[in-house]
């Protein structure tokens, strides 16, 4: 007997959202997992740095050129693809041997990752054609996010106390596989009618940036801000990005079409974007330290301390979007941005002996901070966007997530390692993440302003000025092309 269609499509969008749940809990389940690995492999500060950041910043790399290959081969073909590469990496970071072994392997899990959310988000578009239908599916695909935040803690306390930091990769592994067959059974394959073109200067100069400006930041206080390898890659960050935008400029299809950001909605969510989940990457690499090395934590106590963070993501994201639905974005980035800046400052006063009670008391602001931030970046990065463009803004909002992420990591972590080579001997993490906790404050008041200005009516008729020039004649496929937005 035939399945009913519309049971056909929720059974879709559970196993896209089965590769949000593997890509969410990676975060936070190997964030937990830090101080075993760094004990088991004797890893540095930015040997810890660039676990996270070897997964943060080759997605960030890759996400938009995901979407185009998804496009232009097929969806399902991809999304299937990136599911085994992930899998793949997953093993093989449980098997690394040393730490320069599970650094390479974080990135080949992340060229997987890549290829999940983005294109499991334009199967559900792709699925749900009901307007009423698709909203509804894709509120569950954010839920999923914050079950994942939730869940990951937990689970990556308990895989550590009980089986040690490489079970936290292995759980990728059934679920992995399970996604692959599933995928091949139910979910059809789709393409762009007309997929846009590659645009590979375009994408070695996006991996050029991103990776010099990483390195040189991870690596700085080690062999020292002034030196010429460090400043040598700052300045090839730097010349690195005047070229993109010089190349872009001149494409018929650029990967990012950097008009986009005269608007100021535009260039305000990407700004946002990069500072609150900036203030996320750090404040995950800062606490789990913090709450094991320091406090003496298990991994499992680690997690289940920071499930009032992770419950209050979920909770404060579903409230966002209904603000967002009818007051617009303005309130939720005022009060996220407030959020994000008090909690800062709180974790800033941090000592060896703070009470628990005042650890939950941040978590739980922070938590409401960053659940507020992430319904109003893609609404604000699509505002006076044409439909056919509303998908790529989308997708450069979610790079800067990413971006913001391993910047987060990198930066926290490194004015954390200048401490420790700066301060006296007796000097501890706690008192050398104290500047560190006050730039997440920081970036707490950027959400802040950032999101007072990009909302106000000056903003508005930049984005009505700006948008007209991407208005093109109708082109068959258009609204399929438009799918390519990514939570």
């Amino acid at each position: 007997m035939t399945e009913p269609s519309s049971a056909r499509h929720y059974l879709v969008l559970a196993i896209c959202c089965l590769s949000l749940f593997i890509v969410g809990i990676d975060v936070t389940i190997v964030n937990v997992a830090l101080p075993s690995i760094q004990r088991s492999l004797h890893a540095s500060m930015s040997g810890l740095q660039w676990t996270i950041d070897a997964y943060t910043l080759v997605i960030a790399c890759l996400l938009m050129l995901s979407g185009s290959l998804a496009d232009r081969f097929g969806r399902r073909r991809v999304f299937q693809v990136g599911l085994a590469v992930f899998s793949l990496g997953s093993l093989l970071c449980g098997l690394a041997p040393g730490l320069g072994w599970l650094v390479a392997f974080r990135a080949l899990q992340a060229v997987g990752g890549s290829m999940l959310n983005p294109v499991a988000m334009s199967i559900i578009v792709n699925t749900f054609t009901d307007r009423r239908e698709r909203a509804r599916a894709v509120g569950i695909w954010g839920a999923v996010v914050g079950v994942s935040l939730a869940v990951g803690p937990v689970l990556g306390g308990v895989l550590v106390s009980t089986a040690g930091w490489r079970s936290v990769f292995w759980i990728n592994l059934p679920i992995g596989a399970a996604a692959i067959a599933l995928t091949q059974r139910f979910v059809p394959e789709s393409k762009a009618p007309r997929a846009r073109r590659l645009d590979p200067p375009a994408q070695a100069l996006i991996v050029l940036i991103l990776g010099a400006i990483t390195y040189a930041t991870i690596e700085g206080p080690q062999r020292g801000w002034a030196s010429p390898a460090i400043l040598g890659l700052f300045f090839l960050g730097a010349v690195a990005a005047v070229t993109f935008v010089v190349v872009e400029l001149r494409r018929r299809e650029p990967l990012i079409d950097v008009r986009f950001f005269r608007g100021a909605p535009f260039s305000g969510a990407a700004v946002i974007a990069l500072a609150a989940f900036g203030a996320l990457g750090g404040f995950l690499f800062l606490n789990t330290l913090y709450l094991q090395d320091v406090r003496g934590y298990t991994a499992l106590g680690a997690g289940l301390l920071t499930i009032p963070m992770a419950v209050m993501i979920a909770v404060f994201a579903s409230v966002s979007g209904r603000i967002v639905g009818r007051r617009g974005p303005r309130i939720p980035f005022l009060a996220a941005g407030l959020a994000l800046a008090i909690a800062g400052l709180l974790l800033a006063r941090l000592t060896p002996h703070t009470s628990v009670a005042y650890l939950v008391l941040a978590y739980v602001i922070f938590g409401a901070g960053s659940g507020l931030v992430t319904a109003p970046i893609t609404n604000t990065a699509v505002s006076g966007m044409p439909k056919e463009q509303a998908g790529v803004a989308g997708a450069v909002a979610s790079t800067c997530r990413q971006v913001g992420s391993s910047l987060g990591v990198a930066v926290t972590g490194s004015i954390v390692a200048a401490s420790f080579t700066t301060a006296s001997a007796g000097a501890g993490i706690t008192t050398a993440s104290h500047a560190a906790w006050a730039v997440i404050a920081g970036c707490g008041i950027a959400v802040l302003v950032v999101g007072l200005v990009s909302t106000g009516a000056w903003a508005q008729r930049t984005a009505a000025r700006y948008g007209e020039q991407f208005v093109q004649p109708a082109q068959e496929g258009s609204d399929d092309r438009s799918a390519t937005n990514v939570h």
